[in-house]
């Protein structure tokens, strides 16, 4: 969709750019003469033609998405995204133990919609957005700039990324080119398109303001943070680079009340190896190294007797047969290099990892006692989002009244479990017979039915065995002390 007047260098709008800066210090300065003031506009005029040739061209692409659902009564039903709980989620700052929905019980049925953005990046109509804007929709429906609208198949989504993909039954529509964000440089100037607080088509612009964030809000991710105005209903949309092209998907924002200038983007790299696995039509496969990591910090590198302007991933925890594992690696180790490449951010190494696929043989140089060790390590394939997070699915919420997680070291040292093994409970219904029994957040469940179990995988085939029993008698650790507690199950 880029015209040769679009595809200008970024050297002359870095040139742009300073001219715009010079344009300020001369309006307040009385010794400015007319002349460079004048220069100054007129640069300015240009960036503003080519911020308006480059929305010309995209918005036709660009499409308003509203998703749909009914919820029924009595039923445990899931705020977000299709109500101001979503909102609230989405936009703000949670690690991925806090992403868990909060449950509500509405006693009529009722339709609750969603309102975001999407692109169309073929002329066929395939339509990447959020994978949020579409979970559990019953009906999506896209309308475009010209007014058509359109019943969308949903022809996958990604949890893990925040990804997915949508089609509409059309043809020769106008599309937008997606770009390698690799390149992306902080700095350079982007625009956001979308439908916010329904007003739709908004067209702002900003900078890169930083990439490689990792805040929390999917379990891969590697966003691209930008001061381009993003708001509710943003989600999906585009964020374009100076050559028309895509660069990410809108994402999320800090700030529950709207825009402060801190918006986040999937890049649109990662958008690129979901969209692929998606329209071939099977799962979308990640590879797994099997780590638990942070950020290595200066006050961590001292701790560890490193030098503090250290860089590189601190492994945590290490997951039980993963890659990792089996490769040697243990908690305290620092990754500094992956593939021949410094390691500097823990987002975008697991971005990369994940990226390629499992099976692939990769090198990696970590630090142990403060000298470099190589491991070569065939990764493995990442397991369901549910698993690594520690809870069953949904509806194994629904039939237990609770939910778990693994044990890992952070928490054992946390919550006074160490040299335990077993998983965490982590939620309970109130209502149900796990809360009956004395099941709350924080208590350790050891055993089921006289089985020691070490991680969630294990809980989850045991708590399935005991559904021949109809009943699970658990081994229950509660800070010093342990209690047996039966739980009752359907054969179901």
């Amino acid at each position: 969709m880029c015209t040769d007047n679009l595809k200008k260098s970024k050297i002359f709008w870095r040139s742009v750019a300073v001219s715009t800066l010079f344009l300020v210090v001369f309006s307040i300065s009385p010794l400015s003469a007319p002349g460079q003031n004048q220069d100054s506009i007129t640069a300015l005029r240009q960036m503003g033609k080519a911020f308006a040739s480059i929305a010309e061209k995209a918005s036709p692409a660009v499409v308003s998405l509203k998703s749909e659902r009914t919820v029924s009564g009595d039923s445990s039903t899931y705020g977000w995204p299709f109500d101001e709980d979503f909102f609230d989620f989405w936009f703000r700052q949670r690690s991925p133990r806090q992403r868990t929905p909060q449950r509500r019980y509405r006693e009529q049925q009722q339709p609750v919609t969603a309102m975001g953005s999407g692109f169309i990046i073929s002329s066929d109509g395939y339509i990447l957005t959020n994978n949020h804007m579409v979970t559990e929709a019953e009906k999506v429906e896209i309308e475009l700039t010209d007014g058509r609208k359109f019943t969308a198949k949903i022809v996958g989504a990604d949890p893990d990324s925040d990804v997915a993909v949508v089609k509409i039954d059309a043809e020769n529509l106008p599309s937008l080119e997606l770009d390698d964000s690799d390149t992306l440089e902080v700095g350079e100037w982007v625009l956001a398109i979308g439908n916010p607080l329904g007003l739709s088509h908004t067209v702002t612009a900003g900078i890169v303001s930083a990439k490689g964030r990792g805040v929390g809000l999917a379990d891969i991710e590697n966003f691209i943070q930008t001061d381009a105005a993003i708001n509710r209903g943003n989600s999906g949309g585009p964020l374009i680079n100076l050559d028309g092209k895509v660069v990410g998907i809108n994402t999320a924002i800090v700030g529950a009340t709207g825009n402060i200038g801190i918006g986040f983007a999937i890049p649109i790299n990662l958008a690129k190896h979901v969209y692929r696995q998606l329209r071939e039509g099977g799962a979308v496969e990640w590879g797994f190294l099997g780590i638990q990591f942070k950020d290595l910090d200066p006050e961590h590198a001292k701790a560890l007797n490193l030098p503090e302007d250290t860089k590189g991933a601190l492994v945590q925890d290490v997951v039980e047969d993963s890659a990792a594992q089996k490769a040697g690696l243990e908690p305290y180790d620092v990754i500094i290099e992956f593939e021949g490449r410094p390691v500097e951010k823990s987002s975008e190494f697991v971005s990369r990892v994940s990226m390629l696929k499992p099976g692939t043989k990769i090198e990696l140089v970590a630090l142990r006692d403060g000298k470099r060790k190589t491991f070569s390590i065939k990764l493995g394939k990442r397991p369901p989002s549910t698993e690594l997070a520690g809870t069953p699915p949904a509806d194994a919420f629904e039939q237990l009244g609770f939910s778990v997680e693994n044990l890992t070291r952070e928490l054992a040292e946390r919550l006074g479990y160490e040299g335990q093994s077993g998983v965490v409970v982590t939620e309970v219904d109130p209502r149900s017979r796990a809360a009956q029994i004395g099941l709350e957040p924080g208590v350790l469940i050891r055993e089921v039915n006289r089985l020691q179990i070490k991680n969630t995988r294990e809980f989850n085939e045991a708590i399935e065995k005991a559904r021949e029993k109809g009943s699970a008698l658990l081994l229950v650790q509660q800070d010093r002390s342990t209690f047996l507690a039966l739980l009752r199950l359907s054969k179901e």
